[in-house]
Order: C-alpha cells, then structure tokens, then sequence
C-alpha cells in the first residue's frame, strides 16, 4: 500500500478550510492567504477527481483514498517551505477521511494512521449557510445538514480545534479573521 507522508516541520500555524462542498471554502482560502500574505494549498481532491472524470466517466473509488491523501499531504508540505507565520489548506486529510467514511463507509488505516500523526492549529468549519452550486464532482445537496454534522463529530472525534464560520460575502471573511487573529493573540 501507498504511504502518506508525514506532515514536515513548520513553525507556524496551520490553519484548515474544512466542512461540506459548496460552502466556499476554496474563494475563503484564497482570501485568507491574499489577506495575510501567506501560501494557501489548493484541494487536491477536486483536480484528482475531475481529472479522472473526464478520463473515465467515474468517479471516486475507495481506491482513490489514499492516492487523494498523498497528494493533498505533498502539496501541503511544498507550501509549508514557503510560508511564513501561516498555512492556509483548502481542505486537508481529514476532510478526505470524512468524504471516505460517508461514501465508503470506511477509510483506510494508512488514512487514520497518518491523521493520528497530524497537527493542525485551527480549524475553520464552514457553516452550509451558502447556497449550493453544482458542479461535475458535486452531489447531495439534500443531505447538507447532516453531512455537517459528521463533519463537526470528526473533528470532535480527533480533538481537533475549530470554530464554525457563518455569514455569507464580506462577513464570513471578516468572521474568519476572527477566528485566526484570536488564535495569533
């Protein structure tokens, strides 16, 4: 089996864009990192799985986990050498153990073993206060409510730190700035 790396060393924060689809945490990242001047890492999921969509027609396996994992971990240790006081991740390996245990049912133990090894400073858990968008990759919108729910358990489930952003354009922003300068304090 394919091993996930082990998250490298950082001196700053690492701060996590996390929760359901369409609830803009890809636009947020890139606002955070504009506004603080730090690297953000891009969801690796979303370019892996529509790649493979306009390759193949499918979608997301349980094969596809860890590969996912791989890539999301390699892309966040490349832009931690360039961060300063902060990391911005859009998403990280817990969201894809998340989407792994809603689909699946399951997750692979190279998963949970490497999320048990993992830190991060903050999460920001992005309310479904948005409105939903369609895309190729994007299904369930019926299901929001408790997709959030099991997005909130598992950050409980693996003690992780986080604060619920809510409000929509501007306001969310400016709650999100919040949440970070109360943890640079």
């Amino acid at each position: 089996m394919e091993k996930i790396p082990e998250q490298s060393e950082f001196d700053g924060l690492r701060i996590v864009l996390y929760g359901p689809e369409s609830t803009g945490k890809s636009t947020l990242a890139n606002q955070l990192a504009a506004h603080y001047q730090e690297p953000q890492v891009s969801e690796f999921a979303r370019v892996y799985l529509q790649e493979k969509m306009d390759r193949t027609g499918t979608v997301c396996s349980f094969g596809d986990i860890v590969p996912i994992a791989i890539g999301q971990r390699e892309s966040e240790n490349k832009a931690a050498t360039q961060a300063g006081r902060l990391l911005f991740c859009d998403t990280d390996i817990l969201e894809t153990y998340v989407y792994s245990t809603i689909y699946f049912n399951r997750a692979p133990q190279e998963l949970v073993r490497s999320l048990k090894a993992s830190s991060y400073d903050l999460y920001l858990l992005m309310d479904i206060d948005t409105k939903w968008t369609p895309d190729d990759l994007r299904d369930r919108p019926q299901e929001r409510k408790s997709i959030f729910k099991k997005f909130q358990q598992t950050l409980e489930e693996f003690k992780q730190p986080y604060k619920i952003i809510t409000e929509l354009g501007h306001q969310r922003f400016l709650n999100a700035i919040a949440a970070i300068d109360d943890l640079l304090l």
